[in-house]
């Protein structure tokens, strides 16, 4: 729930981030929070790299009723071009413009400026902060 990933395994290009959460707009973070539903998501990485990607959450018992349940998830995707033979993107816009999702690795490495969801600045950037200007992140880049 914390947003780790405890294992990685890509065929294609999409790298997970190593240290620290991922891309907070990735669905899979919401599958942890609904385990009886399959979430699908076509996201698009900085690089213009369209995936299409399932998710499911999955609730596992503690063994204590005093202990809270364990929660997971697991992703599964591809790249967008093989979305075809990808049961769940059935139902997905591939030929949209603005259909996919804007994700990144990490905060700490995304070059996205105006993301809403931007938990860290980027790694080798200088804040700059305006208090007489208000935008969707409360502090600029450098």
């Amino acid at each position: 729930m914390a947003g780790n990933i405890t294992k990685r395994h890509s065929a294609t290009r999409l790298q997970f981030a190593r240290f620290g959460g991922a891309c907070p707009l990735w669905m899979v973070h919401e599958a942890v929070a609904i385990p009886d539903r399959i979430l699908v998501q076509l996201a698009e990485t900085p690089d213009g790299v369209r995936y299409v990607s399932m998710a499911k959450g999955l609730v596992k018992p503690s063994g204590s009723y005093a202990r809270p349940s364990r929660r997971y998830a697991v992703a599964l995707g591809c790249e967008a071009v093989h979305a075809a033979d990808f049961v769940y993107a059935d139902q997905l816009d591939l030929s949209g413009a603005g259909s996919a999702t804007p994700i990144g690795v990490s905060c700490h490495i995304c070059p996205r400026d105006s993301c809403e969801q931007r938990a860290f600045p980027p790694a080798g950037r200088a804040l700059s902060v305006d208090p007489d200007r208000r935008a969707v992140v409360p502090y600029g880049f450098a």
